[in-house]
Protein backbone atom coordinates (compact mmCIF):
# COMPACT_ATOMS: atom_id res chain seq x y z
CA UNK A 1 0.00 0.00 0.00
CA UNK A 2 1.32 3.42 -0.98
CA UNK A 3 2.09 5.99 1.71
CA UNK A 4 0.97 8.67 -0.72
CA UNK A 5 -2.71 9.27 -0.15
CA UNK A 6 -3.47 10.68 -3.59
CA UNK A 7 -1.59 7.90 -5.38
CA UNK A 8 -3.47 5.29 -3.35
CA UNK A 9 -6.84 6.78 -4.27
CA UNK A 10 -5.94 7.25 -7.94
CA UNK A 11 -5.27 3.60 -8.75
CA UNK A 12 -8.39 2.61 -6.81
CA UNK A 13 -10.53 4.92 -8.95
CA UNK A 14 -11.48 7.11 -6.02
CA UNK A 15 -10.64 10.56 -7.39
CA UNK A 16 -12.98 12.72 -9.45
CA UNK A 17 -11.67 16.26 -8.93
CA UNK A 18 -8.98 18.01 -6.89
CA UNK A 19 -8.15 21.67 -6.52
CA UNK A 20 -4.80 23.18 -7.47
CA UNK A 21 -2.12 22.75 -4.85
CA UNK A 22 -3.63 19.59 -3.34
CA UNK A 23 -0.54 17.51 -4.17
CA UNK A 24 1.79 19.82 -2.26
CA UNK A 25 -0.55 19.94 0.73
CA UNK A 26 -1.00 16.16 0.98
CA UNK A 27 2.76 15.60 0.82
CA UNK A 28 3.20 17.39 4.15
CA UNK A 29 3.93 15.17 7.15
CA UNK A 30 0.51 15.31 8.83
CA UNK A 31 -2.44 17.36 7.61
CA UNK A 32 -6.10 17.36 8.59
CA UNK A 33 -9.06 16.73 6.30
CA UNK A 34 -12.74 16.33 6.94
CA UNK A 35 -15.82 14.78 5.40
CA UNK A 36 -19.29 15.76 6.51
CA UNK A 37 -22.22 13.45 7.15
CA UNK A 38 -25.69 14.85 7.74
CA UNK A 39 -27.61 12.73 10.29
CA UNK A 40 -30.68 12.24 8.11
CA UNK A 41 -30.99 8.65 9.39
CA UNK A 42 -29.90 6.65 12.41
CA UNK A 43 -27.55 4.68 10.18
CA UNK A 44 -25.15 5.23 7.32
CA UNK A 45 -25.59 3.17 4.16
CA UNK A 46 -23.03 1.63 1.83
CA UNK A 47 -22.96 4.78 -0.29
CA UNK A 48 -21.54 6.52 2.79
CA UNK A 49 -19.09 3.67 3.19
CA UNK A 50 -17.00 5.10 0.34
CA UNK A 51 -16.36 8.27 2.33
CA UNK A 52 -15.45 6.33 5.47
CA UNK A 53 -12.97 4.25 3.50
CA UNK A 54 -11.38 7.41 2.07
CA UNK A 55 -10.96 8.76 5.61
CA UNK A 56 -9.42 5.46 6.66
CA UNK A 57 -6.93 5.59 3.78
CA UNK A 58 -6.16 9.15 4.84
CA UNK A 59 -5.39 8.03 8.39
CA UNK A 60 -3.34 5.01 7.26
CA UNK A 61 -1.16 7.44 5.29
CA UNK A 62 -0.37 9.28 8.54
CA UNK A 63 -2.88 12.12 8.34
CA UNK A 64 -5.60 13.23 10.75
CA UNK A 65 -9.22 12.56 9.68
CA UNK A 66 -12.07 14.66 10.99
CA UNK A 67 -15.66 13.49 10.77
CA UNK A 68 -18.14 16.35 10.78
CA UNK A 69 -21.62 15.35 11.84
CA UNK A 70 -24.12 17.90 10.57
CA UNK A 71 -26.28 18.52 13.61
CA UNK A 72 -27.04 21.99 12.19
CA UNK A 73 -26.95 21.41 8.44
CA UNK A 74 -29.03 18.27 8.92
CA UNK A 75 -31.85 20.58 9.98
CA UNK A 76 -31.57 22.49 6.70
CA UNK A 77 -31.19 19.72 4.15
CA UNK A 78 -28.59 19.47 1.40
CA UNK A 79 -30.14 20.00 -2.07
CA UNK A 80 -27.23 18.25 -3.81
CA UNK A 81 -28.45 15.39 -5.96
CA UNK A 82 -32.06 15.89 -4.86
CA UNK A 83 -35.02 16.76 -7.06
CA UNK A 84 -37.21 17.69 -4.10
CA UNK A 85 -36.60 19.28 -0.73
CA UNK A 86 -35.88 16.89 2.11
CA UNK A 87 -38.28 16.52 4.99
CA UNK A 88 -36.85 18.56 7.85
CA UNK A 89 -36.09 16.57 10.99
CA UNK A 90 -36.60 17.62 14.57
CA UNK A 91 -33.62 18.35 16.82
CA UNK A 92 -34.55 15.32 18.96
CA UNK A 93 -34.42 12.92 16.01
CA UNK A 94 -31.17 14.43 14.75
CA UNK A 95 -29.54 14.06 18.18
CA UNK A 96 -30.64 10.41 18.32
CA UNK A 97 -29.24 9.83 14.81
CA UNK A 98 -25.94 11.45 15.74
CA UNK A 99 -25.41 9.05 18.65
CA UNK A 100 -26.05 6.08 16.36
CA UNK A 101 -23.63 7.37 13.69
CA UNK A 102 -20.85 7.90 16.23
CA UNK A 103 -21.05 4.23 17.20
CA UNK A 104 -20.69 3.18 13.56
CA UNK A 105 -17.75 5.51 12.89
CA UNK A 106 -15.62 3.89 15.60
CA UNK A 107 -15.40 0.71 13.49
CA UNK A 108 -13.55 2.45 10.69
CA UNK A 109 -11.27 5.03 12.27
CA UNK A 110 -8.76 5.05 15.11
CA UNK A 111 -9.82 7.50 17.82
CA UNK A 112 -6.87 6.82 20.14
CA UNK A 113 -6.09 10.28 21.55
CA UNK A 114 -2.49 9.26 22.28
CA UNK A 115 -1.75 9.24 18.56
CA UNK A 116 -0.94 12.44 16.71
CA UNK A 117 -3.27 11.53 13.86
CA UNK A 118 -6.16 10.26 15.97
CA UNK A 119 -9.54 10.70 14.34
CA UNK A 120 -11.88 13.37 15.60
CA UNK A 121 -15.66 13.79 15.50
CA UNK A 122 -17.15 17.29 15.53
CA UNK A 123 -20.74 18.48 15.36
CA UNK A 124 -21.41 21.69 13.42
CA UNK A 125 -24.35 22.44 15.70
CA UNK A 126 -21.79 23.36 18.37
CA UNK A 127 -20.74 26.49 16.49
CA UNK A 128 -23.68 27.19 14.20
CA UNK A 129 -26.10 27.36 17.12
CA UNK A 130 -24.08 30.27 18.53
CA UNK A 131 -24.21 32.35 15.36
CA UNK A 132 -25.96 35.69 15.28
CA UNK A 133 -27.86 35.62 12.01
CA UNK A 134 -27.28 39.32 11.25
CA UNK A 135 -23.56 39.09 11.94
CA UNK A 136 -23.29 35.88 9.94
CA UNK A 137 -24.87 37.27 6.79
CA UNK A 138 -22.93 40.52 7.14
CA UNK A 139 -19.53 38.88 7.69
CA UNK A 140 -19.86 35.77 5.50
CA UNK A 141 -22.95 36.05 3.32
CA UNK A 142 -21.46 38.98 1.44
CA UNK A 143 -18.37 36.97 0.46
CA UNK A 144 -20.25 34.62 -1.88
CA UNK A 145 -22.33 36.29 -4.57
CA UNK A 146 -25.70 34.94 -5.59
CA UNK A 147 -24.33 34.57 -9.12
CA UNK A 148 -21.50 32.40 -7.80
CA UNK A 149 -23.82 30.24 -5.71
CA UNK A 150 -26.30 29.81 -8.55
CA UNK A 151 -23.55 28.61 -10.88
CA UNK A 152 -23.17 25.40 -8.84
CA UNK A 153 -24.70 22.28 -10.40
CA UNK A 154 -26.71 21.39 -7.28
CA UNK A 155 -28.50 24.73 -7.53
CA UNK A 156 -28.80 24.94 -11.32
CA UNK A 157 -30.44 21.52 -11.60
CA UNK A 158 -33.12 22.43 -9.09
CA UNK A 159 -33.78 25.85 -10.56
CA UNK A 160 -34.13 24.42 -14.07
CA UNK A 161 -37.25 22.49 -13.06
CA UNK A 162 -40.43 23.69 -14.76
CA UNK A 163 -42.50 22.55 -11.79
CA UNK A 164 -42.71 25.45 -9.32
CA UNK A 165 -43.29 23.02 -6.45
CA UNK A 166 -39.89 21.40 -7.20
CA UNK A 167 -38.01 24.67 -6.86
CA UNK A 168 -35.46 25.46 -4.19
CA UNK A 169 -36.42 27.10 -0.94
CA UNK A 170 -34.30 29.82 0.61
CA UNK A 171 -33.52 27.37 3.42
CA UNK A 172 -31.93 24.95 0.97
CA UNK A 173 -30.18 27.74 -0.89
CA UNK A 174 -28.36 28.76 2.30
CA UNK A 175 -27.02 25.23 2.80
CA UNK A 176 -24.08 25.98 0.55
CA UNK A 177 -23.11 28.99 2.67
CA UNK A 178 -23.38 27.09 5.94
CA UNK A 179 -21.22 24.24 4.62
CA UNK A 180 -18.68 26.78 3.43
CA UNK A 181 -18.69 28.31 6.91
CA UNK A 182 -18.05 24.86 8.41
CA UNK A 183 -14.86 24.59 6.37
CA UNK A 184 -13.84 28.10 7.47
CA UNK A 185 -14.49 27.21 11.12
CA UNK A 186 -12.45 24.02 10.90
CA UNK A 187 -9.45 25.64 9.25
CA UNK A 188 -9.52 28.39 11.91
CA UNK A 189 -9.94 26.12 14.92
CA UNK A 190 -8.48 22.76 13.86
CA UNK A 191 -6.06 23.75 11.09
CA UNK A 192 -8.12 21.55 8.77
CA UNK A 193 -7.00 22.51 5.25
CA UNK A 194 -8.79 19.84 3.18
CA UNK A 195 -12.41 18.94 2.64
CA UNK A 196 -13.38 15.75 0.82
CA UNK A 197 -16.65 14.21 -0.34
CA UNK A 198 -18.61 12.76 -3.23
CA UNK A 199 -18.58 14.46 -6.62
CA UNK A 200 -22.09 15.83 -5.95
CA UNK A 201 -20.48 17.93 -3.18
CA UNK A 202 -17.94 19.67 -5.41
CA UNK A 203 -19.94 22.90 -5.57
CA UNK A 204 -20.45 23.07 -1.80
CA UNK A 205 -16.82 22.21 -1.07
CA UNK A 206 -15.30 24.72 -3.48
CA UNK A 207 -17.59 27.39 -2.04
CA UNK A 208 -15.80 26.76 1.24
CA UNK A 209 -12.40 27.10 -0.47
CA UNK A 210 -13.55 30.43 -1.95
CA UNK A 211 -15.00 31.69 1.35
CA UNK A 212 -11.74 30.95 3.18
CA UNK A 213 -9.68 32.69 0.50
CA UNK A 214 -11.81 35.81 0.67
CA UNK A 215 -12.17 35.90 4.45
CA UNK A 216 -8.61 35.39 5.63
CA UNK A 217 -6.48 34.66 2.56
CA UNK A 218 -5.63 31.12 3.66
CA UNK A 219 -5.29 28.30 1.17
CA UNK A 220 -7.75 25.44 1.44
CA UNK A 221 -8.06 22.38 -0.76
CA UNK A 222 -10.70 19.98 -2.02
CA UNK A 223 -10.96 16.41 -3.29
CA UNK A 224 -14.01 14.55 -4.49
CA UNK A 225 -14.56 10.93 -5.47
CA UNK A 226 -16.89 9.61 -8.20
CA UNK A 227 -20.38 8.53 -7.24
CA UNK A 228 -20.54 4.73 -7.41
CA UNK A 229 -22.74 3.32 -10.17
CA UNK A 230 -23.73 -0.21 -11.20
CA UNK A 231 -23.02 -1.60 -14.64
CA UNK A 232 -26.65 -2.61 -15.24
CA UNK A 233 -27.89 0.92 -14.67
CA UNK A 234 -29.56 0.18 -11.32
CA UNK A 235 -28.69 2.33 -8.32
CA UNK A 236 -25.74 1.24 -6.23
CA UNK A 237 -26.60 0.24 -2.67
CA UNK A 238 -30.25 -0.40 -3.44
CA UNK A 239 -32.22 -3.63 -3.28
CA UNK A 240 -35.90 -4.38 -3.68
CA UNK A 241 -36.20 -3.69 0.03
CA UNK A 242 -34.42 -0.31 -0.21
CA UNK A 243 -31.00 0.90 0.97
CA UNK A 244 -28.27 -1.46 2.13
CA UNK A 245 -27.51 -0.08 5.59
CA UNK A 246 -24.51 -0.47 7.89
CA UNK A 247 -26.80 -1.03 10.89
CA UNK A 248 -27.56 -4.73 11.36
CA UNK A 249 -31.10 -3.88 12.52
CA UNK A 250 -31.85 -2.24 9.17
CA UNK A 251 -29.89 -4.66 6.97
CA UNK A 252 -28.93 -7.98 8.54
CA UNK A 253 -25.32 -9.22 8.17
CA UNK A 254 -26.67 -12.05 6.02
CA UNK A 255 -28.40 -9.73 3.55
CA UNK A 256 -25.39 -7.42 3.65
CA UNK A 257 -23.09 -10.30 2.74
CA UNK A 258 -25.42 -11.51 0.00
CA UNK A 259 -25.51 -8.06 -1.61
CA UNK A 260 -21.79 -8.18 -2.31
CA UNK A 261 -21.76 -11.89 -3.11
CA UNK A 262 -24.35 -11.36 -5.85
CA UNK A 263 -22.45 -8.50 -7.52
CA UNK A 264 -21.72 -8.85 -11.23
CA UNK A 265 -18.19 -9.52 -12.44
CA UNK A 266 -17.96 -6.07 -14.00
CA UNK A 267 -19.01 -4.35 -10.77
CA UNK A 268 -16.74 -6.55 -8.66
CA UNK A 269 -13.66 -5.51 -10.66
CA UNK A 270 -14.41 -2.00 -9.40
CA UNK A 271 -15.68 -2.83 -5.90
CA UNK A 272 -12.57 -4.73 -4.80
CA UNK A 273 -10.43 -1.62 -5.37
CA UNK A 274 -12.90 0.75 -3.72
CA UNK A 275 -14.23 -1.21 -0.76
CA UNK A 276 -11.27 -3.34 0.36
CA UNK A 277 -7.78 -2.47 1.55
CA UNK A 278 -6.04 -5.24 -0.38
CA UNK A 279 -2.95 -4.05 -2.25
CA UNK A 280 -2.67 -3.76 -6.02
CA UNK A 281 -0.60 -6.92 -6.54
CA UNK A 282 -3.11 -9.04 -4.60
CA UNK A 283 -6.09 -7.53 -6.42
CA UNK A 284 -4.52 -7.99 -9.86
CA UNK A 285 -3.78 -11.65 -9.07
CA UNK A 286 -7.28 -12.31 -7.70
CA UNK A 287 -8.92 -10.73 -10.76
CA UNK A 288 -6.67 -12.87 -12.98
CA UNK A 289 -7.71 -16.02 -11.07
CA UNK A 290 -11.35 -15.02 -11.26
CA UNK A 291 -11.21 -14.58 -15.04
CA UNK A 292 -9.82 -18.13 -15.33
CA UNK A 293 -12.56 -19.63 -13.13
CA UNK A 294 -15.45 -17.15 -12.94
CA UNK A 295 -17.91 -19.84 -11.81
CA UNK A 296 -16.08 -20.08 -8.46
CA UNK A 297 -16.84 -16.39 -7.80
CA UNK A 298 -13.57 -15.96 -5.88
CA UNK A 299 -13.69 -12.22 -6.45
CA UNK A 300 -17.21 -11.75 -5.06
CA UNK A 301 -16.50 -14.00 -2.10
CA UNK A 302 -13.39 -12.08 -1.12
CA UNK A 303 -15.19 -8.74 -1.35
CA UNK A 304 -18.20 -9.98 0.62
CA UNK A 305 -15.98 -11.46 3.34
CA UNK A 306 -13.77 -8.40 3.69
CA UNK A 307 -16.59 -5.85 3.84
CA UNK A 308 -18.82 -7.92 6.12
CA UNK A 309 -15.95 -8.33 8.59
CA UNK A 310 -15.13 -4.62 8.41
CA UNK A 311 -18.70 -3.40 8.89
CA UNK A 312 -19.89 -6.12 11.28
CA UNK A 313 -17.40 -8.68 12.68
CA UNK A 314 -15.51 -11.92 11.98
CA UNK A 315 -18.10 -13.76 14.07
CA UNK A 316 -20.91 -12.37 11.91
CA UNK A 317 -19.01 -13.40 8.80
CA UNK A 318 -18.64 -16.98 10.04
CA UNK A 319 -22.33 -17.01 10.89
CA UNK A 320 -23.50 -15.80 7.47
CA UNK A 321 -21.09 -18.07 5.60
CA UNK A 322 -22.50 -21.02 7.50
CA UNK A 323 -26.01 -19.78 6.77
CA UNK A 324 -25.19 -19.26 3.09
CA UNK A 325 -24.12 -22.87 2.74
CA UNK A 326 -27.45 -24.20 4.00
CA UNK A 327 -29.21 -24.18 0.66
CA UNK A 328 -26.48 -26.12 -1.10
CA UNK A 329 -24.33 -27.72 1.59
CA UNK A 330 -24.66 -30.89 3.65
CA UNK A 331 -25.64 -29.21 6.87
CA UNK A 332 -27.01 -30.89 9.96
CA UNK A 333 -29.60 -29.82 12.49
CA UNK A 334 -26.72 -28.80 14.74
CA UNK A 335 -25.40 -26.49 12.02
CA UNK A 336 -28.82 -24.92 11.64
CA UNK A 337 -29.27 -24.49 15.38
CA UNK A 338 -26.20 -22.31 15.86
CA UNK A 339 -27.49 -19.73 13.39
CA UNK A 340 -29.33 -16.88 15.08
CA UNK A 341 -33.07 -16.69 14.39
CA UNK A 342 -32.91 -13.49 12.30
CA UNK A 343 -30.28 -14.94 9.99
CA UNK A 344 -32.14 -18.25 9.76
CA UNK A 345 -35.29 -16.42 8.65
CA UNK A 346 -33.29 -14.29 6.20
CA UNK A 347 -31.98 -17.43 4.53
CA UNK A 348 -35.46 -18.81 4.05
CA UNK A 349 -37.21 -15.55 3.27
CA UNK A 350 -39.86 -16.26 0.65
CA UNK A 351 -39.93 -20.00 1.37
CA UNK A 352 -43.49 -21.38 1.83
CA UNK A 353 -44.27 -21.17 5.53
CA UNK A 354 -46.92 -22.86 7.59
CA UNK A 355 -47.66 -22.00 11.20
CA UNK A 356 -48.83 -24.86 13.40
CA UNK A 357 -50.26 -24.64 16.88
CA UNK A 358 -48.94 -26.94 19.59
CA UNK A 359 -52.26 -28.77 19.63
CA UNK A 360 -52.01 -29.46 15.87
CA UNK A 361 -48.44 -30.60 16.30
CA UNK A 362 -49.32 -32.93 19.17
CA UNK A 363 -51.82 -34.72 16.95
CA UNK A 364 -49.01 -35.82 14.63
CA UNK A 365 -47.48 -39.17 15.47
CA UNK A 366 -45.64 -39.80 12.23
CA UNK A 367 -43.84 -37.46 9.84
CA UNK A 368 -46.46 -37.95 7.14
CA UNK A 369 -49.14 -36.68 9.57
CA UNK A 370 -47.16 -33.50 10.15
CA UNK A 371 -46.48 -32.90 6.48
CA UNK A 372 -50.10 -33.52 5.62
CA UNK A 373 -51.17 -30.74 8.01
CA UNK A 374 -48.94 -28.22 6.23
CA UNK A 375 -50.77 -28.59 2.90
CA UNK A 376 -47.43 -28.27 1.13
CA UNK A 377 -48.24 -31.35 -0.91
CA UNK A 378 -51.38 -32.36 -2.76
CA UNK A 379 -52.20 -35.50 -0.73
CA UNK A 380 -51.05 -37.91 1.91
CA UNK A 381 -50.33 -40.49 -0.78
CA UNK A 382 -47.86 -38.04 -2.42
CA UNK A 383 -46.16 -37.61 0.95
CA UNK A 384 -45.86 -41.39 1.38
CA UNK A 385 -44.50 -41.80 -2.14
CA UNK A 386 -41.84 -39.13 -1.64
CA UNK A 387 -40.81 -40.61 1.70
CA UNK A 388 -40.49 -44.06 0.12
CA UNK A 389 -38.36 -42.49 -2.63
CA UNK A 390 -36.06 -41.07 0.04
CA UNK A 391 -36.89 -37.55 -1.18
CA UNK A 392 -37.98 -35.94 2.11
CA UNK A 393 -35.60 -34.36 4.61
CA UNK A 394 -36.28 -32.84 8.01
CA UNK A 395 -33.66 -30.33 9.11
CA UNK A 396 -31.31 -31.57 6.34
CA UNK A 397 -31.67 -35.22 7.43
CA UNK A 398 -33.39 -37.84 5.25
CA UNK A 399 -36.39 -39.45 6.93
CA UNK A 400 -38.40 -42.65 6.41
CA UNK A 401 -41.98 -43.58 7.21
CA UNK A 402 -40.95 -44.75 10.69
CA UNK A 403 -39.61 -41.32 11.66
CA UNK A 404 -41.42 -39.83 14.65
CA UNK A 405 -41.43 -36.09 15.08
CA UNK A 406 -41.02 -34.49 18.49
CA UNK A 407 -40.18 -31.09 19.94
CA UNK A 408 -36.48 -32.00 20.02
CA UNK A 409 -36.56 -31.70 16.22
CA UNK A 410 -37.31 -27.97 16.34
CA UNK A 411 -34.62 -25.46 15.44
CA UNK A 412 -34.44 -22.67 18.02
CA UNK A 413 -37.42 -24.42 19.67
CA UNK A 414 -39.64 -23.03 16.98
CA UNK A 415 -38.88 -24.14 13.40
CA UNK A 416 -38.73 -27.29 11.32
CA UNK A 417 -37.10 -27.15 7.91
CA UNK A 418 -38.83 -29.46 5.48
CA UNK A 419 -37.11 -30.27 2.19
CA UNK A 420 -38.30 -32.07 -0.97
CA UNK A 421 -35.46 -33.16 -3.21
CA UNK A 422 -32.49 -30.77 -3.38
CA UNK A 423 -34.06 -27.39 -3.97
CA UNK A 424 -37.61 -27.27 -2.61
CA UNK A 425 -37.82 -25.96 0.95
CA UNK A 426 -40.73 -25.46 3.30
CA UNK A 427 -40.72 -23.95 6.75
CA UNK A 428 -42.93 -25.06 9.62
CA UNK A 429 -43.25 -22.62 12.53
CA UNK A 430 -44.57 -23.68 15.91
CA UNK A 431 -46.81 -21.12 17.57
CA UNK A 432 -48.24 -21.11 21.07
Amino acid sequence: MSNNFKEELEWRGLIQDVTNGFDDEINKECVSAYIGFDPTSDSLHIGSLVQLIILRHFQICGHKPIVLVGGATGMIGDPSGKSKERNLLSSEIIEKNILSLKNQLSKFLDFDENKSNSALIVNNYDWNSKLNIIDFFRDFGKLLTVNYMMSKDSVKKRLSSTDVSDGMSFTEFTYQLFQAYDFYYLIQNYNCTIQMGGSDQWGNITSGVELIRKKNGKKAFALTCPLITKSDGSKFGKTEEGNVWLDRKKTSPYKFYQYWLNSSDEDSYKYIKIFTFADKAFIDKLIEDHVQEPHLRKLQRFIAEEITTMVHSKKDLDNVKNASSILFGKNTKEDLSVIDEDTFLDVFNGVPNKKLSKSDFNECNLIEDLIDKTAFFSSKSEVRRLINQNSISINKTKVNSEFKISEINFINDKYILLQKGKKNYFLISLIS
